[in-house]
């Protein structure tokens, strides 16, 4: 344990490899019954774009609606189109949760020193444990991506936004925001089970460079964020494995995110 503290702080202040993703709904606030468009993004500050991910790596698209019922929304996809990735019609009052979770087919290999970095960055302590001993290997991982995007359409409430979708790794709000809470907490759930010691992060989509706060998951996989007042937010948080020495890669990592909007109050 003492060698994995000492790498942590060593390589804390490298540069982060990893590159959020998250869906970006043209409106987090539409009409009950409207049309919904929306773009994957991927990437932060001036490295932002749209995703290129095929649709052949997209397992699920679904919308959730407020009363927690969810619908498969994958032919709502359009890759790689002129002005959306897609776009979902809201019928219900409420706010929905669209949600899309990839397959592990992503694949990254990194020189040592910039892979130690990233690890240390993003708090990714079963890595770090990993390679006590082993910090000068090239770090090899497969990767998948989860995200999900509370929209609200109309007025009301609903209970689709407190609720797990059952992702292999996801942030669940235990408030809805656009009801305006005090602090927005949290609760980090990887494979089913609240993640304890995952870094989650809050950043402004306007000023996306650097996040506005960092938490660390409690016992509970729980953190509390100050409520933001007003603008586009992500909560992000990556998690990683250890594989066996007969899989294709070293680690198997999952990016995800969960967005929401806030306008002027």
């Amino acid at each position: 344990m003492r060698g994995l503290l000492a790498l942590a702080a060593a390589l804390a202040c490298g540069p982060a490899a990893a590159h959020d993703f998250w869906i970006q709904p043209q409106a987090f606030g539409v009409a009950a019954g409207a049309e919904a468009p929306l773009t994957l993004q991927v990437g932060d500050g001036p490295d932002r774009t749209r995703s290129a991910i095929p649709l052949r790596r997209v397992q699920r698209f679904e919308a959730v609606g407020p009363d927690g019922v969810a619908r498969d929304a994958k032919a709502a996809l359009t890759l790689g189109g002129s002005q959306a990735d897609g776009v979902v019609r809201l019928e219900q009052g409420g706010t929905h949760v669209l949600v899309l979770v990839t397959d592990t087919g992503g694949k990254s290999r990194l020189p040592a020193a910039k892979f130690n970095a990233y690890l240390a960055d993003e708090g990714l302590t079963p890595a770090l444990a990993a390679r006590v001993g082993h910090e000068g290997r090239d770090g090899d991982e497969r990767y998948g991506r989860v995200a999900k995007a509370l929209v609200r359409a109309g007025e009301g409430g609903g209970v689709a936004a407190l609720q797990a979708v059952g992702a292999p790794l996801e942030v669940v709000p235990l408030a809805d925001p656009y009801t305006r809470p005090a602090r927005l907490p949290v609760r980090v759930l990887y494979e089913g089970r609240p993640l304890a010691g995952a870094l989650v992060k809050l950043t402004d989509l306007a000023n996306d460079v650097r996040p506005v706060a960092m938490l660390r998951t409690d016992a509970a996989g729980e953190a509390s964020f100050e409520m933001p007042a007003k603008g586009d937010w992500r909560l992000a948080v990556v998690w990683t494995k250890a594989l066996g020495p007969d899989e294709d890669a070293d680690f198997e990592t999952i990016f995800s995110s969960l967005t929401f909007g806030l306008s002027a109050p």
